[in-house]
């Protein structure tokens, strides 16, 4: 079974070591809380128990003394005054406030007011306000009074949460370990809606808010969807140039009535078609029906996901094999036929409505800073590939073994072996994808040995061969570093890893 780590507090954007965790968190609570002190009754004669009692011990409180009353009206005009006609969009917009917000009583933004996701940015106001309620309420003591509720909550969820992560892995043939910079993370709080489950992806880190009803089902489909994300986005990032050749197929879905980020980001769409696949091949049981199977992935196609007939038929060919997904990935992206795509999504029928996608980004394509880094870089243009690495770097929004990897090519295109060799070596520190990893040993390698330090290199060589296994290209080179020392061709050298 996947570990999960125990109870603590994530904020948007989270500094992470590769963790997968179910948590409950008092900030999350608060705003909830204060949420439901205001009128929020969504779904409340269907939500755990705890919500109503601690309501009731909330409202208690607010109703004792002046100085509560006051506060608490303060806070519920500012609440009506942003309220959304939609409940779902309403809890949202309170969801991705509190992930980005850090703990109490201080409740401080972990960003800048102008990265903040548009959603939470509408309601970000009332954090000045929310200090002196969580104060005033005693939300703190009604927090700690029922923390063993809390801990049955999550107890209750924990075999179920690994067993749909641990499924999930052994479908992709993914072994269980942690991403260096990278963490999902499942929120339990039972103060909000649990018909709603709210998914988001800020930065490197990915989020499921999910509200317990009365039995405690775990939601399952929306679980495995994020998880998929978290597992799969990364990939379509490191093959930009196999991922840009099937832009074309973005003009086929400009009627379809899917999400807008799908229809004008390429990578979006091949991920969220692979991840439509799999929850495909995956959903029922072992005697679901094929007939059954396709027809989810007739509706995906319908809705505008038309890649998803492709991954479909490709995966009941890698179901067969004994390589991993992440192995085979460029190998399915690369099978990917264009011409024969685009005459069949000439063929389609698009509904008149699509499912709305469960997973909010922080804010608009955000990892386009590499993908275009690495575009300077090919086209001879080092300095603007610095540029957009370095923002990446600095926002936290994107890879960092890959934005210092990116930063590490500048320096040798610029003849800076120093330079080349920290950042080399920094992305070492913190990189987990196999080409980033490979590729800077083989890097440092060469580098140690223009300064005659052959036994260093030989090291770096050995580390690369290792890490290098799957990369043909990355396992030549490090074979020839171990053969005989580095030498610089005669003219400046191309950098593409």
């Amino acid at each position: 079974m996947v570990a999960l780590l125990g109870m603590s507090v994530s904020v948007c954007p989270a500094q992470t070591s590769g963790k997968v965790a179910l948590e409950t968190s008092e900030t999350l609570f608060t705003v909830l809380s204060a949420m439901n002190a205001c009128g929020y009754d969504a779904e409340l004669s269907l939500s755990d128990p705890l919500r109503a009692q601690m309501r009731a011990e909330i409202t208690a409180v607010t109703r004792s003394y002046d100085q509560a009353k006051e506060e608490t009206e303060i806070l519920c005009k500012f609440y009506h005054d942003h309220e959304q006609a939609d409940s779902a969009r309403n809890l949202a917009q309170y969801v991705s406030l509190a992930l980005c917000l850090d703990a109490p009583p201080g409740f401080a933004l972990k960003v800048k007011d102008a990265d903040l996701p548009p959603d939470a940015g509408i309601v970000a106001g009332v954090v000045p306000i929310l200090q002196k309620f969580y104060d005033v309420a005693g939300l703190h003591e009604i927090w700690q009074r029922h923390q063993y509720a809390y801990s049955a909550l999550l107890a209750r969820y924990h075999n179920p949460l690994s067993k749909v992560l641990f499924d999930t892995e052994i479908y992709l043939k993914w072994p269980s370990e942690g991403f260096l910079g990278r963490g999902f993370t499942v929120f339990l709080d039972p103060m909000g809606a649990p018909g709603q489950t709210n998914a988001r992806n800020y930065g490197a880190d990915y989020y499921l808010v999910i509200s317990p009803g009365i039995g405690g089902t775990l939601k399952t489909a929306q679980v495995r969807h994020t998880y998929l994300h978290y597992l799969l986005d990364p990939l379509a990032l490191k093959y930009p140039q196999t991922v840009r050749r099937l832009e074309p197929l973005l003009a086929d879905v400009k009627k379809a009535p899917m999400d807008e980020g799908f229809k004008i980001d390429i990578s979006l769409l091949v991920t969220e078609c692979l991840i439509r696949a799999v929850e495909a091949r995956t959903s029922g049981s072992a005697k679901t029906p094929d007939e059954e199977r396709r027809q989810a992935v007739v509706q995906s196609v319908a809705q505008g996901y038309i890649l998803t007939s492709y991954f479909y038929d490709s995966l009941i060919q890698f179901e067969k094999g004994p390589v991993g997904l992440r192995n085979a990935y460029s190998d399915l992206l690369a099978g990917i036929d264009v011409s024969k795509e685009h005459k069949r999504a000439a063929q389609v029928q698009f509904a008149k409505n699509a499912d709305p996608e469960l997973l909010h980004l922080s804010r608009p394509a955000p990892v386009r800073l590499l993908m275009a880094a690495e575009q300077k870089l090919s086209t001879g243009d080092p300095e603007s590939a610095k540029k957009l690495a370095q923002q990446a770097l600095d926002t936290k929004s994107e890879d960092p073994g890959r934005a210092l990897f990116i930063l590490a090519q500048v320096a040798t295109m610029n003849r800076d072996m120093q330079g080349a060799r920290n950042y080399f070596e920094q992305a070492l520190g913190v990189a987990h994808e196999p080409k980033v990893v490979a590729w800077s040993h083989i890097y440092l390698g060469r580098i140690f040995d223009l300064q005659e330090d052959r036994a260093a290199a030989l090291d770096h060589y050995r580390a690369a061969l290792s890490a290098g296994e799957a990369l043909p290209e990355a396992k030549a080179a490090a074979e020839r570093g171990l053969r005989q020392p580095y030498e610089p061709p005669s003219r400046p050298q191309d950098t593409k890893d």
